[in-house]
């Protein structure tokens, strides 16, 4: 498959966000919102990210672009794979938060702190 366009990709979240129990939605008034460019931070692309705002609320979002640049040649099945793992990986985030943890971000940061001493 040649990549999704944007409206493809869109509907392909659509069924991966639809599949969300709403109990688990709980508190995230700003849902799951989707924008075409792409996120870096320095090398490595974002492909979503759990925001939680004073104003705003909490809220997801997914950066159409970034999937792009990773996955372009990838097949459906893999863009599918990919996007349900990062729904997946948004939600840990916005679960620990209501929880009051937060050890995917600091698995996330060891990560990092590995990356750079690679380097």
């Amino acid at each position: 498959m040649a990549k999704p366009s944007f409206d493809q990709f869109a509907d392909m979240l659509d069924q991966a966000v639809d599949r969300i129990p709403d109990c688990f939605l709980r508190d995230l008034t700003g849902g799951f919102n989707l924008r075409k460019g792409e996120k870096r931070e320095g090398e490595y692309y974002i492909l979503g990210e759990y925001i939680e705002d004073g104003i705003g609320g909490c809220f997801i979002i997914f950066y159409y672009g970034s999937f792009v640049e990773l996955l372009e040649d990838e097949s459906e099945e893999c863009w599918e794979a990919e996007i349900v793992d990062t729904v997946l990986h948004e939600m840990q985030h916005h679960l620990e938060s209501l929880a009051g943890c937060d050890d995917l971000a600091r698995k996330e940061m060891e990560e990092l702190a590995k990356a750079l001493q690679d380097r």
